[in-house]
């Protein structure tokens, strides 16, 4: 039996789960913009104690990033991000759930060849692509 485009089309259609986007793109944004709401009240108790805005922010990120791999750990920043989407991927909570993740599915392979080898399977092409974004952006402002 040929399948033709139009077909195959309207068999995915069919097989495809009913999403409600205007219900997971609100749950996303509140859910995104939830984190860094918490990560400003970090922040600004850090500078209402004295800290500087550039040593307020290092502490932040650093208070993000170790509560996103505890949460990863214990399997909540999956169902967080089960309900949630995209709103756990965008801030810098879903980068350390990444390299985390990755970490822990490959512990049981040992520390050297799966833990050391595999951490940034995921966030490798992040932090590459990253980097090339910033050297061609340096290399344009440079010129300009």
């Amino acid at each position: 039996m040929n399948i033709t485009p139009e077909m195959y089309s309207e068999m995915t259609e069919k097989a495809s789960p009913k999403t409600n986007s205007k219900v997971n793109v609100s749950v996303a944004f509140a859910v995104g913009g939830g984190i860094c709401v918490i990560g400003q009240i970090f922040m600004t108790v850090f500078e209402r104690y004295g800290l500087d805005k550039m040593s307020a922010s290092a502490w932040t990120s650093i208070i993000l990033v170790v509560a996103s791999a505890v949460c990863t750990g214990f399997g909540w920043y999956e169902k967080l991000a089960k309900h949630a989407g995209a709103g756990t991927l965008v801030p810098i909570t879903g980068f350390s759930n990444a390299i985390s993740s990755s970490a822990i599915e490959s512990k049981s392979e040992g520390y050297i060849l799966g833990v050391g080898a595999k951490i940034f399977t995921i966030a490798g092409p992040v932090i590459l692509y990253g980097l090339a974004a910033a050297v061609l952006y340096g290399i344009i402002y440079y010129i300009f």
